[in-house]
């Protein structure tokens, strides 16, 4: 199965050290990204939306800075699993804090993509008052 990679990026008025708990740990994604996540042995966690499960490997982590999932058994031979990429960045020229979501999947209605973040964000902006 084909996959497509999205890329966008939200504005957030809130630090790095401030939004990092929201994208790095269940309970902050549980506020505004998934209904219910649960952490795993061996970096894995269980992100469940609508009672469905999807469990990824946390593959990359740096504090402050970003986090990546890969989510397991989203390709036949697994060597091109779905994943998912959120890293903060500070433009140097305003101090502002952007977040950069790649969503990398089999989903490739950019219409659906576009409003499913937005809505993402707007839930996250809600909680940390951006």
């Amino acid at each position: 199965m084909e996959k497509f990679k999205f890329i966008t990026e939200f504005e957030l008025r809130s630090s790095p050290k401030v939004l990092f708990p929201y994208i790095s740990t269940p309970s902050g994604l549980e506020q505004w990204f998934a209904e219910k996540v649960i952490v795993m042995p061996n970096q894995r966690f269980d992100f469940q939306w609508d009672g469905d499960s999807h469990i990824a490997k946390q593959t990359g982590l740096r504090i402050n800075k970003g986090v990546k999932f890969e989510f397991e058994n989203t390709s036949p031979d697994e060597l091109d699993n779905n994943h998912l990429e959120m890293k903060l960045e500070v433009s140097e020229l305003t101090q502002t804090t952007f977040l950069r979501v790649i969503d990398y999947s089999s989903n490739k209605d950019e219409a659906e993509l576009i409003s499913l973040w937005n809505g993402f964000m707007d839930n996250l902006k809600e909680i940390v008052g951006s």
